[in-house]
């Protein structure tokens, strides 16, 4: 990379962080810790993210999960299903609610026959491997593949042997920006605390060209 070409990169990273510089756990009022309420919240907006659908209904609908009380495993699976439905459907997330809400009280009943409801067990039965981790949280009903990339994606300031994690949707979006398209490169535009945060706002780019617009313009 020659000196102009990373000087460049550095305001393109700027300027997306300056305007998209928020994670999705964030977006679905989810304070991220290593903890086993916001991870399982994380996994939860996973879940919902991971479909057909817009980002911002999945984030509002996992908003109105959470407040309308199934904030962790047991509220989740002691919840009626029809409470799980009727709260996806006050977040606009009516396509796929009945599936949906199936889907989350099973898991909610997984992570609680396996893991107690804390996630960090599944962490350390893996003893931290990251491949071990998608192995363990591809059981999880409902969270497929791309599924599991959000949550890695979102929670790796809190588990950073995932990361540098930059899904195929993050890499679209640099692709979009003129940014490398490759996630070691994109890993030292950033601290490593800010993984998570470049991520979400890449993947924002890849979803919405308003973004890339917004980047160009704040550049010209």
């Amino acid at each position: 990379m020659d000196r102009s070409t990373g000087h460049r990169d550095k305001a393109t990273v700027k300027a997306l962080l300056d305007s998209e510089g928020h994670t999705y756990a964030e977006d679905a009022g989810i304070k991220l810790k290593n903890t086993p309420q916001p991870l399982y919240q994380a996994l939860v907006a996973a879940c919902l993210l991971s479909a057909r659908i817009k980002a911002t209904v999945a984030t509002d609908a996992a908003h109105e999960l959470f407040a309308a009380g199934m904030r962790d495993p047991r509220r989740m699976r002691d919840a009626t299903w029809q409470q799980r439905v009727d709260a996806l459907g006050r977040g606009h997330y009516r396509r796929y609610d009945e599936r949906t809400a199936t889907q989350l009280g099973d898991g909610a009943e997984l992570l609680l026959d396996r893991y107690g409801g804390d996630l960090r067990r599944l962490r350390d039965e893996a003893d931290g491997d990251p491949e071990e981790i998608r192995r363990a949280l591809r059981q999880v009903p409902g969270l497929g593949p791309v599924g599991v990339d959000i949550f890695l994606r979102e929670v790796q300031a809190v588990w950073p042997e995932t990361g540098p994690l930059f899904d195929d949707k993050a890499l679209q979006g640099a692709e979009r920006l003129g940014l490398p398209a490759r996630p070691e490169e994109l890993a030292a535009l950033v601290p490593k605390a800010a993984y998570a945060v470049f991520a979400a706002a890449l993947v924002r780019a890849a979803l919405d060209r308003h973004v890339v617009e917004e980047v160009a313009k704040a550049q010209s």
